[in-house]
């Protein structure tokens, strides 16, 4: 009988677990369609081609070595996401107890994983659009996916001492600086080497507006990426049976929605106190900040805290896009300030409901995420632009880089009329 309950509980853990991972997966989507609404409409086949890659490639480089370097369990030769040992596992769990044990099989492991390392290299596409050659940037997926995160997500997720300082004490449920800041850290990298798209700062210091070719499509996009977070959160649990995890669950998905909606309504409002107007693009990075707001802890605040910390970090993507504009550092979807700066907000607000952190755990693992990927990232991007150039020619940034990378326009009717 107790087999048996536990073979059902491994199952629907495991079940659980791959569901959580395909909603991680449509996120992908979410990027694309976001990324797509807020470029010109003649940079938009190239932006799609990026994100549509970018994934292959992640699942591709983390197969052959980053959930090796990761977490020591090689996938691509040695048959770990085969098969488990149902017996050793009955016999595990026999003496565990049932209810702690959380077993899963690699191969769902690794497809959880691997849809996070294709996440966090869908925050750089955004910053880096509009100007960058389609191929170098695909030559930098290789390397943040293959090495550059692993490398960090070793360190923080699987307790691998890092060099001179130890086993970190960090705590980040789903990723707010593990996932998102190690983005945004690869993406301000690429992007002060790149530099801003032409015509973007004037002569006299003004920010001039680059207006994205589809609002509702980025509409669309924001909605998709709050949907896919309930698996990229909610799966962070990494099962689901017993009453004790299945209410923790509940609160983490609670809580996620609360913290999207408390950072769509503080960035729409403080656009409307600072612009005069009802900002469409502040409110769906103010939604995306919120998100990111409470990845790093899910779980413990109660809905009202995570309300104000998605609203806080509503109100620091607002101010952080400004203030980035202002410092010639250009962003056209924002990513920097969405994954970046309201990244570094989420891991201090852990401090908030996890009695458990401190707060020179949160800095020391902040720190060497942000160092460790920003440097590895310069030196990366810095060998890509000597051997193959990161940008396009500025005749084919007038014209767009859907005819120079893609060959093909998104709305050829369009542009014929």
């Amino acid at each position: 009988m107790e087999n048996n309950i536990f073979e059902l509980q491994y199952a629907m853990d495991t079940f659980y677990f791959l569901i959580c991972g395909a909603l991680v997966m449509w996120m992908a989507a979410g990027f694309s369609m976001l990324e797509a609404g807020l470029v010109r409409a003649k940079n938009t086949t190239e932006i799609l081609t990026k994100n549509v890659a970018l994934f292959a490639i992640a699942s591709t480089m983390y197969l052959i070595c980053g959930y090796e370097l990761m977490y020591g369990g090689g996938m691509f030769l040695s048959g770990t996401a085969g098969p488990v040992d149902s017996a050793a596992i009955l016999a595990a769990s026999a003496e565990a107890g049932f209810a702690d044990m959380g077993e899963y099989s690699g191969a769902s492991d690794f497809f959880f994983q691997v849809v996070f390392v294709a996440t966090a290299m869908s925050i750089v596409s955004g910053a880096v659009a509009e100007r960058m050659k389609l191929w170098a940037f695909l030559a930098f997926a290789v390397v943040m996916t293959g090495f550059i995160y692993p490398i960090e997500g070793s360190w923080t997720w699987n307790g691998t001492p890092v060099p001179f300082i130890g086993e970190l004490s960090y705590s980040d449920y789903a990723g707010s600086g593990i996932v998102h800041m190690a983005g945004a850290a690869a993406a301000l990298a690429g992007v002060l080497l790149v530099g801003a798209r032409k015509g973007k700062y004037a002569a006299d210091g003004s920010v001039q507006a680059i207006p994205g070719a589809n609002l509702p499509l980025a509409t669309l996009g924001m909605f998709i990426l709050w949907m896919g977070w309930f698996g990229f959160n909610g799966g962070s649990t990494l099962k689901l049976g017993g009453i004790d995890v299945a209410n923790e669950v509940a609160n983490v998905f609670l809580n996620t929605n609360a913290a999207a909606s408390g950072g769509l309504l503080a960035a729409l409002v403080l656009a409307k106190i600072v612009f005069g107007k009802a900002d469409l693009t502040m409110a769906l990075n103010g939604a995306l900040a919120g998100l990111v707001a409470i990845t790093a802890e899910p779980a413990d605040p109660t809905p009202l805290l995570a309300t104000i910390i998605g609203a806080i970090g509503g109100v620091i993507v607002v101010a952080s896009i400004v203030f980035l504009d202002k410092i010639k550092i250009d962003d056209p979807v924002g990513a920097i300030s969405v994954h970046g700066t309201v990244g570094i907000w989420g891991i201090f607000a852990v401090l908030l409901s996890d009695a458990d952190a401190t707060f020179m755990g949160q800095l020391i693992g902040l720190l060497v995420i942000l160092v460790w990927v920003f440097v590895t990232s310069l030196i990366a991007w810095k060998i890509i632009d000597v051997i193959i150039g990161l940008r396009v020619s500025e005749e084919a940034e007038m014209e767009g880089v859907d005819i120079s990378e893609c060959g093909i326009e998104a709305y050829p009717e369009f542009a014929d009329s």
